[in-house]
């Protein structure tokens, strides 16, 4: 496995590739490596004649009061766990060379990105389209992994591609999930072992969910209601949200339709931890 550190040196590489007919895909991380990422390596590793792994901690996607500067970067134990998932080249570069000084230009995302997640975290969004953007171009890749765990995300960079014309192909990798039911992620570190026994309601939350509606319910607000007293009720968490929505606009939706699929997003705090998590749900 190859590290490399400068974007112009990347892309290079990757116009290389290209040339010599391999097919490359790309898995994004902000690093702090779990099994969630490992399994998005091991889909690409299926798909793609050469892997490459972006590690990069993006500035412009954290407000002001989140935790930029807490993030876990153990870099040394991230490429051990690359190079034994199989990766070709791991792309980590420093902040100054993808946003120099006198940086100015950054994607503006549309209405998806200013709902429910982007409610919460203005500008995120705009801050996850430019970074993969940019990503996009420097690995030059012909699919790119991204998990289902982050599921507005993937809806923003779905229609980024589309709306862009990008010749890159989206493929969404399912959600890991620990033994308890809560999803793999990176910011579980943080928890204390009793917030993670209490993380787990959100799990039941969506498994609830899927039973009241295989009962034939169809008020979907009423059923998010329900969940979000499960959430708070469960000592020490506190709910942020309960909606379910559409798949393709993630506008919220209220009477489940027959045949129809919906997803159930959820983001609450466990202490000073705030955690999302989702569920696809068939009427």
């Amino acid at each position: 496995m190859q590290i490399i550190t400068e974007p112009r040196q990347m892309q290079t590489i990757a116009e290389k590739l290209r040339l010599n007919r391999q097919f490359i895909g790309v898995v994004m991380t902000m690093g702090a490596l779990h099994e969630g990422h490992l399994s998005l390596i091991k889909l690409a590793r299926q798909s793609a004649g050469t892997v490459i792994l972006t590690i990069f901690v993006n500035p412009s996607q954290f407000g002001a009061n989140e935790d930029l500067h807490q993030y876990p970067r153990p870099f040394e134990q991230d490429v051990a766990l690359a190079k034994a998932a199989g990766v070709d080249y791991l792309f980590a570069p420093v902040a100054g060379s993808i946003y120099p000084e006198n940086y100015q230009t950054t994607l503006k995302c549309g209405s998806l990105s200013e709902r429910i997640e982007g409610e919460r975290r203005p500008g995120h969004f705009n801050g996850v389209a430019t970074i993969v953007t940019k990503f996009f171009h420097i690995t030059k890749p012909h699919i790119a992994i991204f998990g289902e765990k982050d599921a507005q995300q993937l809806a923003v960079i779905r229609r980024l591609v589309e709306d862009l014309n990008l010749d890159i192909k989206i493929v969404a990798a399912p959600i890991i999930r620990e033994e308890n039911g809560l999803a793999v992620s990176s910011r579980n570190i943080y928890l204390s072992s009793q917030e993670r026994n209490a993380a787990s309601i959100l799990y039941q939350g969506i498994c609830h969910a899927e039973k009241c509606i295989g009962e034939k319910q169809k008020s979907l607000p009423a059923i998010a209601t329900e969940i979000e007293r499960m959430i708070g009720s469960t000592p020490g968490c506190r709910p942020d949200y309960v909606v379910f929505v559409d798949e393709e606009r993630f506008e919220p939706v209220e009477i489940a339709e027959e045949e129809k699929e919906y997803r159930l997003l959820l983001a609450a705090w466990f202490g000073a931890v705030r955690l999302i998590d989702n569920g696809k749900i068939r009427a």
